[in-house]
């Protein structure tokens, strides 16, 4: 990947952000599923940042959280190596939190190519942060280079996780988020992956974990962590898996040992 690619990203997710903005306050809101929320401003930005992709590498593959398609051709699923580029688009990342006018919410654009994600461009459109990485060349926000913190106790950490839409009082998600109360900081739900993952690339938040987001959510994020020297693996200490992302992304290895041990209690 390189600035082509890079610029191209950026461009697209300011065209999908201005599609948010301009309908902030005046949107139409349905349900997928119970609780689980689109608007009529998701689909006008998964468009307008499609035009521009589609239009420069007409060639490439789109997985988008709106429209139907889901999914990568099998081709890019399975790293075979004939497999084009696919980009993988949420256009609108927080979307309860953007329904009820709340901060929170972000374009989300990443670039899966050669078995990895290679580039990940995320945009705020509320504070017009841009965080952006290329694989194997940082990531920064606004220009200015990023790096997770250095937090190595738990008891001193910032946490946040995501929820799933509906989720029951029972639910082994529920029992995860208590043990981890009770052992850091303070531990938040601010409603968006894709900003979550760049707060730990930033040194915001020190962990985040998730088990119930889609590629789309954590695409651009996975890049954006990783390159910032942040820990990134499945919820088991596994290797994630960019196209089922059950992950927890971590400021130091002993925050994230400590984490990967509280996660994996069976006993929920």
């Amino acid at each position: 990947m390189d600035d082509t690619h890079l610029n191209l990203a950026i461009a697209a997710a300011r065209a999908g952000a201005a599609e948010l903005m301009a309908r902030r306050h005046d949107r139409t809101v349905s349900e997928k599923a119970p609780k689980d929320l689109v608007t009529d401003a998701d689909l006008a930005s998964q468009q307008a940042i499609r035009a521009l992709l589609e239009a420069r590498f007409p060639e490439y593959a789109f997985v988008g959280e709106e429209e139907g398609e889901h999914e990568p051709p099998a081709a890019v699923q399975a790293n075979a190596a004939d497999a084009q580029p696919c980009w993988i688009v949420d256009p609108l990342d927080g979307t309860v939190n953007y329904v009820h006018r709340l901060q929170s919410f972000a374009v989300s654009i990443g670039l899966y190519a050669a078995g990895r994600m290679r580039l990940g461009v995320i945009l705020d459109p509320i504070t017009d942060e841009l965080f952006t990485a290329i694989d194997g060349q940082g990531a920064m926000v606004n220009g200015r280079v990023m790096r997770a913190s250095d937090c190595t106790d738990l008891s001193q950490a910032l946490v946040a996780c995501s929820f799933p839409a509906g989720v029951r009082s029972d639910a082994p998600e529920v029992g995860r988020f208590v043990r981890v109360l009770e052992k850091c900081r303070s531990l938040r739900r601010l409603g968006s992956c894709a900003l979550n993952m760049c707060y730990v690339a930033d040194g915001r938040l020190d962990a985040y974990w998730a088990t119930n987001v889609a590629a789309w959510d954590a695409a651009a994020g996975i890049v954006i962590a990783r390159e910032a020297g942040a820990v990134l693996t499945a919820c088991d200490g596994s290797p994630v898996d960019d196209w089922n992302p059950r992950f927890l992304v971590s400021s130091t290895a002993p925050v994230h040992q400590t984490l990967v041990g509280l996660l994996s209690d069976r006993s929920v």
